[in-house]
């Protein structure tokens, strides 16, 4: 039998504060487009498939990048909600995340120098079900709010380096 999910991160936690040099986890993801804008990006054993709507090109056959981006949000936040409500012992009977993005497409296709790729905004709605107190609940929210890697990276950015390797194609004989 496994451990239940409290057990877990409290051992997880106790861990951290003995050693704390065990805090980095290095994520990671592979990708390579498939054909026209469809993609697919390999997530340690998990494929998922990333592609456009068809007014941006693709056959609309999966989520886009700037989506699964509103998704990682939504998800990030339920997840750190129930992981810490767990450990406080906070009773939720629900958790769900409305994420809009709102996004120009000037930026994405270089008609408007002065606009932006990417979002201009982001904006989550987040219901929680539960009879705790006020109290309890502000806690949790207070803790979520501050803690979500996903929610963190989007509001203080990170340092993002990159390199692009072209390789020349052979001949056939």
């Amino acid at each position: 039998m496994s451990a239940s999910l409290k057990d877990t991160l409290v051992n997880k936690i106790a861990e951290l504060k003995e050693n704390p040099e065990k805090g980095k986890s290095v994520f990671r993801a592979q990708t390579r487009l498939v054909n026209g804008v469809l993609t697919n990006a390999s997530i340690r054993q998990f494929n998922l498939n990333i592609d456009e709507p068809t007014d941006l090109g693709g056959n609309d056959i999966a989520p886009n990048p700037v989506e699964l981006l509103l998704a990682a949000l939504g998800t990030c936040q339920e997840i750190v909600y129930s992981a810490y409500a767990e450990v406080l012992g906070i009773k939720l009977d629900a958790v769900e995340v409305d994420v809009k993005g709102v996004l120009d497409l000037q930026g994405l296709f270089a008609t408007n120098e002065n606009v932006r790729a990417g979002y201009e905004q982001i904006n989550y709605d987040t219901t929680l079900i539960t009879n705790e107190s006020k109290d309890k609940v502000e806690q949790l929210i207070s803790l979520v709010e501050s803690h979500c890697p996903v929610l963190d990276t989007l509001n203080n950015g990170v340092s993002i380096t990159g390199k692009v390797n072209i390789l020349e194609k052979k001949a056939a004989a």
